[in-house]
């Protein structure tokens, strides 16, 4: 259940991309993300206000902790974009499913099983293909590098911390670190807030706050509680593939012979990890004891 609902993350990540694609073509980044993560945690309090007496000094360092490395993915992420294409971006940002793994035998010196190796190699090569071999180094590169990095540690800080809290309470200090970090964006980058233009943008705001951000990141804590770092970063990089399939759905874009290839190599990862063994799994099913 936990695997199928990170798949359903990625699916709604996919399709808040192709959601704001356009949007953002009308609403400077970082507004669109501060009024996105302001929105969301206004919501996730709204449903649950008791939620804030769960809060305590640990909760609020891990969830800081986590959320200055997810908001600074998005940052770096953002900046990223400003100096490189979007291939070269989808590229190195999905490079935190490789380096996922690495850092939790590093940090963690928590084993890599062959099946999860054997996913990150070929998940990493799909992510190859669909960037079209667009491959550069500059400013831009470094920026998205160090986005994989914050992600990957992300993901590593969630299977470490996310058994110990409360999920929902987790989720809400995360986003709210996001939502500070891009205000602060929109004011110092982009000389202040600037309210969505139109009812497309709005809509394109609510979608991501609510599913690809409040429902979606409390999923994602909450299954990192049983699944291991690398097993969610394989599943969560999956997104790059939905975003193309729903993207070609609705016509935003045409599909590519070098797209469908990446994509059919992605999912191909996705499967070999996910593929029921009669092996003892590394990690338990169960929550580990901390």
């Amino acid at each position: 259940m936990a695997a199928i609902a990170l798949l359903a993350v990625a699916i709604s990540w996919g399709a808040g991309f192709v959601l704001m694609e356009p949007a953002i073509e009308r609403q400077p980044v970082f507004n669109f993300l501060a009024f996105r993560f302001t929105l969301a945690v206004v919501i996730m309090v709204a449903v649950r206000p008791g939620v804030l007496k769960k809060f305590n000094k640990t909760l609020l360092l891990h969830g800081g902790i986590l959320g200055l490395a997810l908001g600074g993915g998005y940052v770096t992420q953002t900046i990223g974009l400003l100096f490189s294409t979007a291939a070269i971006t989808g590229f190195f940002t999905g490079l935190y499913v490789a380096l996922t793994p690495l850092f939790a035998w590093v940090l963690l010196r928590q084993k890599i099983s062959t099946k999860a190796l054997i996913g990150v190699i070929l998940a990493t090569i799909g992510l190859a293909i669909l960037s079209s071999g667009a491959l550069a180094f500059g400013w831009g590169e470094i920026s998205l590098l160090a986005c994989a990095v914050l992600f990957a540690l992300h993901i590593i800080g969630l299977g470490l911390w996310s058994s110990k809290h409360d999920s929902y309470a987790l989720t809400i200090v995360q986003l709210t670190i996001c939502a500070l970090l891009s205000w602060a964006g929109s004011l110092t980058l982009e000389g202040g807030v600037r309210l969505p233009p139109d009812g497309e943008v709005w809509f394109a705001i609510i979608f991501t706050a609510v599913l690809a951000t409040a429902l979606a990141f409390f999923v994602q804590t909450w299954a990192q509680g049983f699944l291991d770092p690398s097993r969610v970063a394989i599943i969560l990089t999956s997104e790059v593939v939905w975003a193309a399939v729903i993207a070609y759905g609705v016509g935003q874009e045409k599909p590519e012979f070098l797209s469908v290839l990446g994509g059919c190599v992605m999912l191909t990862a996705m499967l070999i990890v996910e593929w029921p063994s009669k092996k003892k799994e590394l990690v338990p099913l169960e929550p580990m004891p901390h």
